[in-house]
């Protein structure tokens, strides 16, 4: 008999339709494309992740509510144990919101931003409505309030992801005091600047918070996010939530980062540092469109391609983030590295644009 087994068959059209997110790995270059701590991680902090950790921490589950972790983020952040769930990263964070909130029902993301949104709706079956951002990609508020009107969830991100730029406190409220559903502001980023919301979340009922360890605080290869939220929203995420979903490893790691995260200050003065200097320096640069950031990157576009550019870089050992987002099929994004690495990059980028011929 025949085998007509097609698994495609069996599996909805949104997501048959889905591009797979796959990174591809560039080996030797400097990497300026994933807006990562560029700091080797600290080495006294890491002697003492060893020392936190026990002859049983590999072969026993992980504590599956991470209390440790969940009560030192509340003693830092001043809210309760009980507005925090954590996460393996950001990304299952937004997945459980996703399947929460979003499946089946309409999901409003302001765009372009962070195409994990996007992705993880798809996922969880979501309707999305995308609000495109303004000329200057900042928030069009009332046509995100306009859409959340038989909406179950509206996503920002502040500092956005990829342009950099943050939104104000009365933008933010005013979409908060007019949706009437979970509002997630993503602020990844928000060590390196921009207006904090956690100050909203004991007036806001509906506000949810998304942090992560793996920028300021080096912790990328580890996988650790966490969020604010209100117990009414918290009671069904846990639903959704994986049981084991933080190993113990990165919760002693976060942990004990939170414990010596004043080591880490010196580092994001730093960086937000060489941002400066970078923007400052690219915008004397001819026929250059570079965005101001919160951020710990520099969005930027050229009047060239931006495929052309970007390769160029990569031929010259410089990786930075090409889009395919069509929104920003102009732009490249560039993560701000270490001085020397930063040096290189403009140096490359000078070289590629004398290679393409300098344009207005």
């Amino acid at each position: 008999m025949e085998n007509r087994f097609d698994p495609g068959r069996l599996v909805r059209k949104g997501l048959q339709e889905l591009v797979p997110y796959q990174e591809i790995t560039y080996p030797g270059v400097i990497k300026l494309n994933a807006n990562e701590n560029p700091y080797d991680f600290p080495e006294e902090i890491r002697l003492a992740i060893n020392e936190m950790l026990g002859p049983q921490s590999f072969t026993r589950y992980p504590d599956a509510m991470a209390q440790q972790l969940v009560q030192e983020l509340a003693h830092c952040h001043g809210v309760s144990a009980e507005q925090i769930m954590v996460g393996n990263g950001s990304d299952e964070l937004i997945l459980d919101l996703m399947l929460t909130f979003g499946a089946g029902n309409r999901v409003v993301i302001a765009v372009p931003t962070f195409s994990m949104y996007g992705i993880h709706a798809r996922v969880a079956g979501a309707e999305i409505v995308e609000i495109p951002r303004q000329f200057d990609f900042e928030l069009d508020v009332p046509e995100i309030v306009r859409a959340s009107g038989d909406a179950a969830l509206v996503v920002l991100c502040s500092p956005n992801n990829p342009s950099g730029n943050s939104a104000t406190v009365e933008q933010v409220q005013s979409i908060l005091d007019n949706c009437p559903c979970p509002v997630v502001v993503d602020q990844a980023y928000v060590e390196f600047g921009g207006p904090d919301f956690l100050p909203l979340l004991d007036r806001y009922p509906n506000l949810v918070i998304l942090r992560t360890f793996s920028k300021a605080y080096g912790l990328a290869g580890l996988r650790v996010g966490y969020l604010f939220a209100q117990s009414q929203v918290l009671q069904y995420l846990f639903k959704v939530k994986q049981p084991f979903n933080l190993n113990t490893f990165s919760q002693v790691a976060a942990l004990t980062v939170l414990r010596h995260r004043d080591v880490f200050a010196p580092q994001v003065a730093e960086i937000t540092r060489q941002r400066d200097i970078l923007y400052n320096t690219m915008q004397q640069m001819p026929g250059f469109d570079v965005l101001p950031s919160d951020a710990n990157y520099l969005m930027f576009k050229t009047g060239y391609s931006a495929a052309d550019v970007f390769d160029g870089l990569l031929s010259r050992g410089v990786l930075v983030r090409n889009f395919g987002d069509p929104l920003l099929s102009q732009y490249l994004r560039v993560s701000v590295g270490q001085t020397e690495e930063n040096v290189i990059f403009l140096r490359s980028l000078q070289q590629v644009i004398a290679m393409l011929g300098e344009k207005d």
